[in-house]
């Protein structure tokens, strides 16, 4: 058996991250332990998880200017994060209450309804709902 256990997010601080997907999208926080680069700098290890999931979401802060050039396009501007809920319309309506940027108006599609918005970093996610 296998599973995706985490995917990565480069953001510019982890304190915002961390308050934009637990506050604001819902998720969890998993972890938020003191860490080191690979070189010894101090670092964090932040992950965070919609609830119920097993995959989670490492929040990782840029280091160096590679890294920096990714911050909210790490997926070339195209949608890179899935994020599938049970209520579309509720999560909607909480998400834009609480100021989250839609790039796309709610829509139906056959496999659902869809509405296009940003993380804090910039990165286009789908909010996924049942028709």
């Amino acid at each position: 058996m296998a599973f995706l256990e985490l995917v990565t997010i480069v953001v510019d601080e982890y304190d915002p991250a961390i308050d934009f997907f637990v506050n604001v999208l819902g998720f969890e926080l998993i972890d938020d332990s003191p860490s080191l680069t690979n070189d010894g700098r101090p670092k964090r290890w932040v992950v965070v998880r919609p609830p119920g999931a097993r995959t989670g979401v490492l929040l990782a802060r840029a280091d160096g200017e590679r890294q920096v050039k990714v911050v909210g396009d790490q997926t070339a501007g195209r949608v890179g994060f899935f994020l599938r809920v049970e209520n579309f319309d509720e999560a909607y309506e909480r998400m834009v209450a609480a100021g989250v940027e839609f790039a796309t108006e709610p829509r139906t599609e056959a496999y659902g309804r869809i509405a296009i918005f940003l993380d804090i970093a910039g990165n286009r996610w789908d909010l996924l709902g049942p028709n």
